[in-house]
Formats: structure tokens, sequence, C-alpha cells
């Protein structure tokens, strides 16, 4: 009786920290599944090293959906933005305040528009700031009953770089294309001011020069987000992770479900 107490206390307690807000209490959540799982087949077989079989299943779990419902997933090639109604604000979290934010900050809305990833919707409103020569975002992601918002704020050089910093709280499903260069910031960061700091930061680490930047253009935001996308999919096509299925759609090839694994298991650990 002791040995299980010992595991669902673990278990429990791993559990707990895991719904932390802050970062450090969630990957101790993380590590305290690992030693749950541990101490289940230490206790189960008496020994010690048996005990690293418990931390494996952990690092499998993934597959269950990467077998199932991924492997079936089937996204088209050209996707096109349209304008969206944006959802009940209740489904978007932080999105009233960090657009107030974004106006105090000098940036205009410029349009509310989505697209559909088989079964996630995808939700943008667009703004903009000449004087910052920067574009800003807040995005909602929905499907079935889970929803999360995140913001990112976007600078676009002369040479075609895209500079960008994101609360976005996962690792992406896609390798990025060399152009795109990613400044990830905390999730729990939702204070459009400081996101527009670090992105400011972010620019002046990478040694950016202000005057390189493009102004944006309000009217072909939705045309450079699409233009990103193509671009993302055809690298990702040429590096293997993605591969044809049928007209104007892929699918993940075997490297992209390895590709995709791995992604999961930083989420898994990392959680922001």
């Amino acid at each position: 009786m002791r040995e299980t107490l010992v595991v669902v206390g673990l278990a429990v307690l791993a559990m707990g920290l895991r719904s932390s807000r802050r970062a450090m209490p969630r990957k101790l959540g993380a590590l305290g599944f690992l030693v749950a799982g541990f101490a289940l087949f230490y206790f189960l077989t008496d020994c010690w090293w048996c005990g690293f079989f418990g931390i494996i299943p952990w690092f499998l779990l993934p597959w269950i959906e990467l077998l199932t419902r991924i492997r079936r997933m089937r996204l088209p090639m050209d996707n096109s933005l349209r304008h969206r109604t944006p959802p009940d604000p209740a489904f978007f979290p932080h999105a009233s305040e960090a657009e107030s934010a974004m106006e105090e900050a000098g940036f205009d809305h410029v349009d509310d528009c989505g697209w559909e990833w088989s079964g996630m919707q995808q939700y943008f409103k667009l703004h903009w700031n000449p004087e910052e020569r920067a574009e800003s975002a807040i995005c909602l992601c929905e499907q079935e009953e889970v929803a999360f918002a995140f913001i990112t704020v976007t600078s676009r050089d002369a040479e075609g770089r895209i500079w960008r910093t994101t609360n976005y709280p996962f690792s992406p499903t896609l390798k990025c294309s060399p152009e795109v260069k990613w400044n990830h910031v905390p999730c729990e960061r939702n204070c459009f001011h400081q996101i527009l700091k670090d992105h400011q930061d972010f620019l002046t680490k990478m040694k950016v020069d202000r005057e390189s930047l493009q102004i944006p253009d309000p009217e072909g935001m939705e045309a450079m987000i699409e233009a990103e996308m193509k671009s993302q999919i055809r690298h990702n096509l040429e590096a293997g992770v993605i591969r044809p299925s049928g007209e104007r759609h892929f699918e993940y090839s075997v490297r992209g479900l390895f590709f995709l694994w791995g992604q999961f298991i930083k989420d898994m650990i990392r959680l922001c």
C-alpha cells in the first residue's frame, strides 16, 4: 500500500505542477510524471534499472495521435484567407486587452480574416504601424473544444527576410522557411507592449538596421501571409517532411511523423 500511495502521490503532484501558470513548475511537473513512471516499475520489479522502462511509455504516447488522426490528415497546398467575423470573445483569451494595447502602441486595425486546416479554424486580427515598420496579429486557433490565442509582431526587410516575435505556445508543426527568423517568448507573456519591446530587442540583437525594414502595405498583408505559407510548404516538400497526396493536397511523410514526434516531446517537456 505504501508503494501505491507513493506512485499516486507523485502523479497527483505532477498534475498539480503542470496546471501552474509559471514555466518552472510546469517543467517540474513533466519531470514528476517521469519519476512516477520510474517508481511504478521499480516497485513492481524491485530492480532500479527496470524503473527506466516506466519512463519510456511517456515518450511513446504521441504516437497514438500520430498514427491515427495525423497520419490520415490531408491538407491543402493552396489555402486562401477569407474575411471572417471573430468568434465570441469568451473563446478569444486576452483579445480585447491585446487589441487595446496595440491601439495604444499606434497599431491600426486592418482586417479580420481566417482559414481552415483539416478541421482547425484559425482567425487573425491584423494590425499595422508604419512608424514601427511592423505588422501585428492576434491569432486564435480553435479545434473542437480546444482553443488558444497568441500574438505575433512581424518586420520584413528589403532582402526578403522576415523577423517575427511570438508567444505561440507550441513547437511548429512544419519546418520554418530559411528566410523566417523566429523569436519565441514565454506563452504566459500576454502583454502586447512587452512583446513589442521583445521584438525591438530581437531586431537590435540580430543587428537589423531599422532603415532596411519595409513599411508594411495594409492592403497586401493577407497576400503576404498566403505567400509565406506557400513558401513554407515548398520548403517542407523539399525537406521530405511532407509529400503530395492527391490533387493539390499534402500529407506527412514517415520523416514528417518523426519530426512531429520530436516536436511533441519538446512540448511535453517544455510547455512554454
